[in-house]
């Protein structure tokens, strides 16, 4: 230190050596971010900004479903075989989610799967719904965890992370439970770091982007709501040394994977470790008593409308810029490693690796699982080609489509809300509302030969008009009401 003293007594390199160790330790923000780097078997605190700050969770909720349904498993009260039940109310959950029609049977295992990587809404409700008896009853098994782990700022109203004001949590409690499932479930670390899944044709990367891309990436969960903004909790290990990342509000899924890359690799970096204040341990932090910060506006508002889905676009918002810091990263690694600029990283294709094969119904292996994908794959096709034929059909007659559809008995209600699966959705009423259909159908085609044709008793019933117009309200009635139980 006595040899910088000579440097120090002049005001123009001091200020130098402020700005520099304030660039360094300062993370440049374009709007409200909550940030923290911890390592994860000391839990020592590496950078925290509004690490504290109460958050809504959204989809990282996610993280503490799996870690209740784990030790639920561990601790012998289910077994990863243990089928589950689609109920209406798993049904009726917003996207992003499987879409399965109630009384669909998954197991354990594959509700997991789907969750963590396509961040099934639906399969978060069947895990509650399974271990907990209810939505409720699971709620406050996850609120009880939540005090055992220490995690005082979080409150769960819902195993998914859906919009609700009691739904909050913060950058220390999500890294708490990371650790905390790292420490007491290592045997099921797998469902943090899936790539990929395949149901049937249908093929769902993962959302964090980090998996694949960023060396030693091994977790965990993405999330996304419009109050919340873009919300990633990561992992990863690098000379034996693991670092969970927590970044909240974020502006799109690549600027959120982008800002933990920064971190984790400033982290991995340590080489300028000294300019950086002592932080204490990621339980030492002291809470901030204040209302989560309602990103809507900013993250959804005007032209900006996006799904409440980790679905992302990789559009970045205007206010937010992805590439914000790559300097930062590069000046950190410069002379410790090779710079690493992880935008370019994470624009990068994934490395290639298997999509892990998941479907409903009893845990299959070999032969029987390899003939449950494709018999999904066949079914997937069929549906895309009726998809087709029916599209093609309703431009000619319009009642044809109709009588198409009524042909599939066995399709069930849920799929009305699939987005890929609209000949389906039509299908299912048709045993209550065939008739229903039948009459609109028929009435149309008996108004235009009257138009065409003059004839003396039906322009009574035409020119009256009351008569199609019952009609028509009750043909849109009905899909209404069975959307109600389903949805």
């Amino acid at each position: 230190m006595h040899l910088l003293r000579p440097l120090l007594r002049s005001p123009s390199l001091t200020w130098i050596l402020v700005a520099a160790a304030l660039a360094v330790v300062t993370p440049r923000a374009a709007h409200a971010e909550a940030l923290l780097v911890v390592e994860a078997d000391t839990g020592k605190v590496l950078q925290a900004d509004n690490a504290t700050m109460p958050w809504y969770p959204a989809s990282v909720t996610k993280i503490m479903t799996a870690y209740v349904t784990l030790k639920a498993v561990k601790e012998g009260r289910l077994s990863l075989d243990t089928l589950l039940t689609v109920s209406p109310v798993a049904a009726a959950e917003s996207p992003s989610k499987m879409g399965f029609p109630p009384g669909t049977q998954v197991t354990v295992d594959n509700a997991l799967k789907m969750m963590m990587v396509k961040s099934a809404n639906d399969m978060a409700v069947v895990l509650a719904e399974g271990v907990g008896g209810s939505v409720d009853g699971f709620s406050g098994m996850m609120n009880q965890t939540a005090r055992k782990l220490g995690m005082t700022q979080t409150s769960y109203v819902n195993p998914n992370g859906l919009p609700a004001d009691g739904q909050v949590t913060s950058a220390r409690d999500l890294a708490m439970l990371a650790r905390a499932y790292i420490r007491d479930l290592p045997e099921y670390e797998y469902f943090m770091h899936i790539p990929s899944i395949r149901y049937g044709r249908r093929v769902t990367q993962n959302f964090n982007k980090l998996i694949g891309r960023y060396p030693g990436a091994d977790g965990f969960k993405t999330g996304f709501i419009c109050a919340s903004g873009y919300n990633l909790v990561a992992s990863a290990t690098r000379n034996g040394k693991r670092l969970i990342a927590v970044v909240l509000g974020s502006s799109s899924g690549h600027a959120r994977a982008v800002r933990a890359a920064q971190l984790l690799e400033r982290g991995f970096g340590g080489g300028l470790g000294w300019l950086k204040p002592a932080l204490g341990t990621v339980d030492s932090l002291v809470p901030v008593d204040a209302t989560p910060p309602n990103l809507r506006e900013e993250m959804c508002g005007g032209k900006r409308k996006r799904p409440a889905t980790d679905e992302d676009p990789d559009v970045v918002a205007s206010n937010g810029n992805a590439s914000t810091g790559e300097t930062a990263v590069s000046f950190f690694t410069a002379g410790l490693q090779h710079p690493i600029k992880p935008a370019d990283l994470l624009a990068a294709a994934a490395e290639p690796s298997e999509p892990v094969p998941v479907y409903t119904g009893p845990t299959k292996t070999g032969a029987a699982l390899i003939a449950a994908v494709a018999a999904e794959a066949e079914k997937q096709a069929s549906s895309a080609k009726r998809g087709k034929k029916s599209k093609i059909a309703k431009k000619p007659d319009g009642a044809a489509p109709k009588a198409e559809a009524s042909a599939k008995p066995g399709t069930k209600p849920a799929t009305v809300r699939h987005a890929n699966a609209k000949p389906e959705a039509a299908a299912k009423p048709a045993p209550a509302a065939t008739s229903a259909e039948k009459k609109p159908a028929a009435k149309p085609a008996a108004a235009k030969p009257v138009a065409a044709k003059p004839v003396a008793a039906k322009p009574a019933a035409v020119g009256d008009k009351p008569a199609p117009k019952p009609a028509k309200p009750n043909a849109a009635a009905k899909p209404k009401g069975e959307n109600k139980p389903a949805g």
